[in-house]
């Protein structure tokens, strides 16, 4: 078969998110070798907790690095379906948040709200300024991707009815989600109120992500409502990411330790919601490893890169393979 090229949509959308990048992977590789700018108090970078974490957010990056370049790339494609969808699932469901948060801060409590910590304003300011163009960058890509690799996520109703011998179980599974969902969303939402300003918002959006991915993953798995598949996959696919992705860091920054534990570190909150976000991203594996036997039944509808393309666009795999 012959192997698509990448769009233009898909080529920019990449480049866009590795030049945020570079900044941040940058400073951290300043950091692991031993200088001290954009620090107000240089002991921090010499703490070993400090060190690990970076060494571990370095590798992350550079993970999101590789996978943006390979989508720029016919070749990438190929890459098995376990290498690419993990890492993007954990990295999206982190940057959704952080897309959201950060502009809703700065709009409500300044740039002054960078300020106060062992680390330069300015820094904050590149980080997470970073963060946003990757995470924009990156999602873009990434879905164009999809929709060249695997065009049945796009063409397809969500209701369509297919063979699946797991679906009891993945019925059971998302009621279960839904129900701890709901409750670790609510207990983020609660906190809200009375909080700082940047714990405040990212509770709320992390709450409601909850929520919200916990619910879209019962309709998927119950096959409700008439629309396109990929609309309600997006949803379900950011809220358990994120529940999964920062359930996860937190119990990391929590069993490293040293200064950058905030509060008393993670709680079953935590705890509960990093579970409760792998059990979801697995039973969302089964239903679209049962669902990639699935065949477009018809054109695309709502085209995510020009016309000039689609002389171009072939289906590179149906199945997640």
């Amino acid at each position: 078969m012959t192997e698509q090229r990448a769009g233009i949509g898909r080529i920019t959308a990449a480049i866009v998110a590795v030049a945020a990048m570079l900044p941040y992977l940058t400073l951290k590789i300043l950091w692991l070798t031993g200088s001290s700018v954009g620090v107000t108090d240089p002991a921090l970078m010499n703490d070993p907790a400090t060190v690990a974490l970076n060494a571990m957010t370095f590798g992350m990056e550079a993970v999101a690095l590789a996978l943006a370049l390979a989508f720029t790339t016919r070749k990438g494609l190929r890459l098995p379906a376990w290498l690419v969808l993990p890492p993007l699932w954990v990295g999206t469901g982190l940057l959704s948040v952080v897309v959201v948060t950060a502009p809703v801060v700065v709009a409500v409590a300044g740039l002054e709200v960078f300020g106060g910590t062992a680390v330069e304003p300015w820094v904050y300011m590149m980080v997470y300024g970073g963060f946003m163009g990757q995470g924009i960058g990156l999602m873009a890509a990434f879905v164009l991707y999809s929709r060249d690799r695997w065009p049945a996520v796009f063409t397809t109703p969500a209701g369509l009815d297919f063979p699946s011998p797991t679906r009891s179980f993945q019925t059971v599974v998302a009621w279960g989600a839904l129900l701890v969902a709901t409750a670790v969303g609510g207990v983020r939402l609660s906190r809200v109120f009375g909080a700082e300003t940047v714990t405040g918002v990212m509770e709320g959006v992390k709450g409601l992500l909850a929520i919200a991915g916990a619910v879209a993953l019962a309709a998927l798995v119950r096959r409700w409502g008439r629309g396109p598949f990929w609309r309600p996959l997006v949803v379900a696919w950011l809220g358990s990411g994120s529940l999964f992705g920062w359930g996860l860091y937190a119990m990391i920054v929590t069993l490293v330790g040293g200064p950058l534990t905030w509060g008393g570190g993670a709680d079953l909150v935590e705890l509960f919601g990093v579970l409760t976000g792998l059990v979801m991203g697995m039973c969302g594996a089964f239903l679209l490893v049962e669902r990639s036997g699935v065949r477009d039944v018809q054109p695309v509808q709502e085209p995510l890169e020009g016309d000039d393309r689609d002389r171009d666009r072939r289906a590179a795999y149906h199945g997640h393979r």
